[in-house]
């Protein structure tokens, strides 16, 4: 039992931007354990052993020790919650959490603006050739600008792959471009769909019918490898492909190979197997391919708002409360045993 009810939370190195440390230090209900990745786990045995919540970093910048798994768990047997720094929670090993009682969280929803727009970055500059253009303008005098003649967005269409907070803000935007706007999630019903304003459809017709095709669906058992050759095959062969979700869903190959035999036109990609993403890399030899850092989330406004949300939501945790970006809610039962245990007293009321 923490007998003066002050939970620790651990982070290692730095918070995300922004003024959310503040936030927690003003709000003194919970004690910060800042440690180093530089220490080995002898040394950071105790703050190990005291530790009630664990902020993660993104899966870019964590030492792969310190991911969260059965291993890290057993060293922490005080640990009530996990989150994620982004929308993504792949630094954490759900089903061991949910084993061991320990609830996780993510920040989703907090760079819902800085991916859509980025989506829509991607989309505006492979189908007005932009990039294509600006590279031939360095190196041939006087291009012709038939060369680079492009296509507009506007009342095009496009599929949604997993229409969540990302996915419907996308689906927003295109609205405004007077675009037909498919989405498949098998998690969501026509109306839910609908209401967001797109149609629910298989990924079979995804691939079909879309003249762009947007990826905004976790990273997990159902998802991995999920788009792959037999997907590309089936897409138009003027059609766009972006990726702003998760390394993994995409058969990285089958993508190239899709490219370079031309049965896309083209490629946005946002996130890798391999991050950071070694420069040669196939896939970034290709001019019909615009490639970022995966960065499309990490503007100045999004950072800070991430940092703020993951401080806010630790308050709401060690409050009792439920977080509203629960991954995990069949954890629950056995969580708030441990938390009653642990913290000394019950959940407050709306937790269930």
């Amino acid at each position: 039992m923490n007998l003066n009810n002050k939970p620790n939370l651990l982070y290692f190195e730095s918070w995300m931007k922004g003024h959310a440390i503040k936030l927690l230090e003003d709000d003194n209900s919970i004690n910060l354990i800042h440690e180093n990745f530089s220490n080995n786990f002898s040394k950071l045995k105790t703050s190990f052993s005291k530790t009630h919540g664990y902020q993660l970093l993104p899966s870019t910048e964590i030492n792969p020790e310190f991911k969260l798994n059965s291993s890290l768990i057993a060293k922490m047997p005080n640990l009530l919650a996990a989150c994620s720094t982004g929308a993504g929670y792949e630094v954490i090993n759900v089903d061991d959490c949910t084993e061991a009682g320990i609830i996780v969280c993510n920040q989703s929803g907090a760079n819902s603006t800085a991916v859509s727009e980025h989506v829509f970055g991607f989309m505006i500059s492979l189908s007005k050739k932009i990039n294509i253009a600006d590279k031939k303008m360095r190196v041939i005098d006087k291009l012709d600008r038939y060369l680079v003649e492009g296509q507009n967005i506007s009342t095009k269409t496009i599929g949604i792959v997993g229409i969540g907070k990302i996915g419907a803000k996308v689906a927003k935007i295109a609205n405004f471009f007077e675009m037909e706007v498919l989405a498949y999630d098998p998690y969501l019903s026509n109306l839910e769909i609908k209401n967001l304003g797109a149609k629910k459809v298989t990924l079979l017709e995804i691939a079909a019918k879309s003249d762009f095709i947007t990826l905004h669906c976790p990273k997990n058992s159902e998802t991995l490898k999920m788009i792959k050759k037999s997907f590309f095959k089936n897409m138009k062969k003027d059609a766009y492909f972006i990726n702003t979700s998760r390394g993994g869903i995409v058969v990285e190959d089958d993508l190239f190979w899709a490219l370079k035999n031309k049965m896309i036109a083209g490629a946005g990609i946002d996130v890798w197997n391999v991050e950071p993403t070694p420069k040669n890399n196939k896939l970034l030899q290709l001019d019909n391919v615009i490639a970022t850092p995966h960065c499309a989330g990490m503007t100045e406004q999004s950072m800070i708002k991430m940092g703020y949300d993951a401080a806010k939501q630790w308050i709401d945790i060690f409050q009792g409360n439920r977080p509203k970006n629960l991954i995990n809610p069949n954890a629950w039962e056995k969580y708030e045993k441990r938390f009653i245990k642990i913290m000394g007293f019950e959940p407050l009321i709306g937790s269930k």
